[in-house]
């Protein structure tokens, strides 16, 4: 067997959807070694695979052995993106984990309030918990910053370079370069949650050239993979003007990171424009999006672009435990904003009860909701039939409105503009989506895109790749 044939990466994604996003990259060089890593370790968030009872319960264990694993590389700080880096670490994974500053400064709070999180809902199940708060303390202590554009070495025969990414401060794509003496290096591009705009940040239009002309294989997302970019239907604004206009309360869900910032920076600019009274009290409840607005405003390791730090509105009053009592029972016309941005957990949990039945009300989701959360469940009652809500009964009276125009994921049209960027383009490999919005886009990447290959990442399959391109496609062994 020729060095070419015994050069290459083995890639499989973990997820099968959406959430829990962590690829499995394996490399298998000629001189007989091999070198294991990952790419982010989300936690799983859709009930069908993390609860044994629905058939599957991915979030106890990876399918892979988490000692051998020698390094890991993280796109950003979503959950369902670090939200397992604990149990790597529990479960003997010591290596170092690699990230860009800004993605360090924000994973202390993000992966210890998963810890907290996870331990709650243990003792409320009855059950031992994924993992302790001292696994996520080691977990932290492994993390690396990195600058973007700067190439690092994280293995003998492997660097990796971030690269800026909209997706939220600290995102990053990134290039992963493995090379071996005499042969065509393999270069592999992740693109993690990608997006090409943000309002918090300045973001550059392209990639270094010398990126885009290297033969590359692309690890692309698939979120939004059939929705353009010309659809995102604004409707936030109006639906905010509407309820209160005839004197209702908003409540509008929020992710903590990325999507409470960009709501609160909205409402100011409503106040600024005269839409929106400054009379009117705005409730920020979450103390994890308290601690990231915090941060948004004075860590200079999150890039944010000048004049983009005063984004607090007007009479905005930050929610705790001793405050939240009376903001539930007030009949006072107000605008909640409160995580989290599904609706499951966080001070969500009590206040969609008390306002879902209260006719002039509006309860507003700013992003993507699973269909088994509280969101989705929401989302698909009619106005007037009951909603079971955790374990009691309520009518659904209030308006609920979903809008994706606050998407941190660029959509399909976009996506495609990004791959056609590049001249040397191998294989694309498609993640990060519904099974079928996969199928979809990668369709649609054949068409527009027309790269040597396109494939469809799993847990079902492994594909392996050299430094020319696909090489071929097998069965994982995983379910």
């Amino acid at each position: 067997m020729g060095a070419r044939e015994q050069f290459y990466a083995d890639i499989m994604a973990t997820h099968p959807e959406v959430t829990g996003s962590c690829h499995l990259v394996v490399v298998k060089f000629p001189d007989d070694t091999t070198t294991r890593f990952i790419v982010d370790c989300g936690m799983f968030q859709e009930a069908k695979y993390n609860d044994a009872e629905e058939g599957h319960d991915y979030n106890k264990d990876f399918p892979f052995n988490a000692e051998e694993i020698e390094f890991c590389l993280v796109t950003h700080v979503h959950v369902d993106h670090v939200g397992r880096l604990p149990l790597l670490v529990k479960q003997g994974f010591r290596g170092k984990i690699y990230s860009t500053a800004g993605t360090k400064v924000l994973s202390n709070p993000a992966i210890l309030d998963s810890a907290k999180v996870i331990r709650n809902t243990a003792k409320r199940k009855h059950v031992k918990p994924l993992y302790m708060e001292t696994d996520a303390e080691l977990a932290l202590s492994l993390f690396t910053p990195c600058q973007y554009k700067e190439t690092i070495k994280v293995s003998k025969r492997i660097k990796a370079t971030f690269f800026k990414n909209g997706h939220l401060p600290g995102a990053a794509c990134i290039l992963v370069q493995i090379s071996y003496p005499g042969q065509n290096s393999i270069n592999l591009l992740f693109t993690g949650d990608y997006n090409n705009k943000n309002m918090f940040l300045d973001i550059p239009e392209q990639l270094p050239s010398w990126v885009r002309s290297l033969p590359l294989t692309v690890i692309q997302e698939s979120t939004y993979g059939t929705t353009d970019s010309t659809s995102n239907g604004k409707c936030f604004e109006d639906n905010m003007i509407r309820c209160l206009k005839h004197g209702g309360t908003a409540v509008d869900m929020v992710f903590s990171l990325g999507r409470a910032q960009e709501i609160l920076y909205v409402l100011k600019t409503m106040q600024n424009s005269g839409k929106l009274d400054t009379g009117i009290p705005i409730a920020f409840d979450g103390n994890l999006a308290h601690y990231y607005t915090r941060l948004y405003q004075n860590a200079d390791e999150l890039n944010i672009k000048s004049g983009m730090r005063d984004f607090l509105p007007e009479n905005l009053i930050f929610v705790d435990r001793t405050s939240r009592a009376s903001i539930l029972t007030s009949n006072e016309q107000k605008i909640i904003v409160t995580t989290a941005g599904m609706g499951s957990y966080g001070p969500a949990q009590m206040y969609i009860p008390e306002y879902i039945t209260r006719k002039n009300c509006l309860l507003q989701f700013s992003g993507y909701t699973a269909p088994d959360t509280l969101g989705g469940k929401l989302k698909s009652t009619p106005v007037g039939k009951p909603v079971e809500i955790g374990s009691i009964i309520r009518k659904k009276e209030a308006e609920v409105a979903y809008t994706t125009e606050f998407s941190a994921h660029a959509k399909a049209d976009e996506m495609i503009a990004f791959l056609k960027q590049f001249e040397g383009l191998k294989l694309v490999l498609v993640n990060h989506g519904e099974t079928d919005t996969k199928t979809a886009f990668a369709e649609h990447i054949v068409e527009e895109v027309n790269p040597k290959c396109v494939g469809i990442l799993g847990r079902e399959y492994m594909f392996r790749v050299n430094g020319y391109g696909l090489v071929r496609q097998f069965s994982s062994k995983f379910k």
